[in-house]
């Protein structure tokens, strides 16, 4: 769909985002791990991590949240598990004002891939231990 901006979570979204931005000529934001001294007026969301294990917060600097008022956003990450990271971002563009319009991952784990309102490339298949 089209969208005015892309939006990820730092660190592993980083690069995938980069490159986006840059093959389709569009904006993106990145939301912190933690407040930046650089930031005013920051949003900020707790989410609990698949990938460390335990809770920490999405944040975004104010003028990156008055950029996001009224957009047409696309979220975009690495891998969608959980969903806890999708939800932490949505809550911070709806905070913001903006609207969600894509939710796109490379790699699609467990039950995300069988949700519909994501797009992802492949399905990761979860391996279990027999006991």
């Amino acid at each position: 769909p089209d969208f005015d901006i892309l939006i990820t979570a730092e660190a592993k979204g980083s690069p995938l985002i980069f490159e986006t931005s840059r093959i389709l000529k569009q904006n993106y934001i990145k939301a912190r791990k933690r407040v930046k001294s650089y930031m005013n007026n920051p949003l900020t969301v707790t989410v609990n991590s698949i990938t460390t294990q335990k809770e920490q917060i999405l944040c975004l600097d104010g003028k990156d949240a008055a950029a996001i008022k009224g957009k047409r956003i696309a979220i975009i990450d690495d891998v969608i598990s959980t969903d806890e990271s999708i939800a932490a971002l949505e809550k911070l563009i709806v905070s913001a004002g903006g609207t969600i319009v894509a939710k796109a991952a490379i790699l699609a784990e467990g039950n995300a891939a069988k949700r519909t309102d994501i797009i992802y490339l492949k399905e990761l298949p979860l391996f279990t231990t027999r006991k």
